[in-house]
């Protein structure tokens, strides 16, 4: 599955993330070493993951990221 970034808010990509991997906010976050309620916080916005949080968690479960040009 293939998703363009562009088109979503940080909070939503680590939603849609999770959901791909098919665990709970708790198994995820227990996957990547941070509290469900961290995750929670990611997933409604009110927590701004940093780039190496988020690239962790890519690298954990898979995820390619690629950055392109216009």
């Amino acid at each position: 599955m293939q998703l363009k970034a562009n088109d979503y808010k940080p909070k939503d990509i680590i939603r849609i993330i999770r959901e791909w991997t098919e665990l709970t906010q708790n198994d995820f976050a227990n996957s990547i070493h941070r509290s469900r309620k961290t995750i929670e916080g990611y997933e409604y916005g009110k927590i701004n993951i940093s780039l190496a949080t988020f690239l962790k968690i890519c690298k954990t479960h898979d995820v390619e990221v690629i950055i392109r040009k216009k």
